[in-house]
């Protein structure tokens, strides 16, 4: 056992959830629900971002292999503006993912 952690004062902190949870309220209420699909649109524009410079596109690049506009892309990058499956989908082919729905 580590002596440089204080067990006890760690049992006492809050968890994740229990922050989020005072935060947002409750998983199943409609803030908690609202925070939940904001923070997962910011995570896979992430996951497109990182993929986007990782093969050396510019967001312009992307724009166009899309047809969209760039100022669509960057705003999907921040986070901004929510995005639809099938605009996911062609950024994902066009930024050289690969992915698969299970069940």
């Amino acid at each position: 056992m580590r002596k440089d952690i204080d067990f006890k004062k760690l049992e006492s902190l809050p968890t994740a959830n229990e922050m989020l949870d005072e935060k947002y309220g409750k998983l199943g209420t409609v803030t908690r629900d609202a925070f939940e699909a904001k923070a997962k649109a910011w995570y896979y524009a992430e996951v497109l971002k990182n993929a986007r410079k990782s093969a050396g596109i510019t967001q312009q690049e992307l724009a166009d292999k899309i047809g969209k506009k760039r100022e669509y892309i960057a705003s999907l990058e921040k986070g901004e503006t929510d995005m639809q499956l099938s605009t996911f989908i062609l950024i994902s082919e066009a930024v050289g993912l690969k992915f698969a729905l299970t069940y």
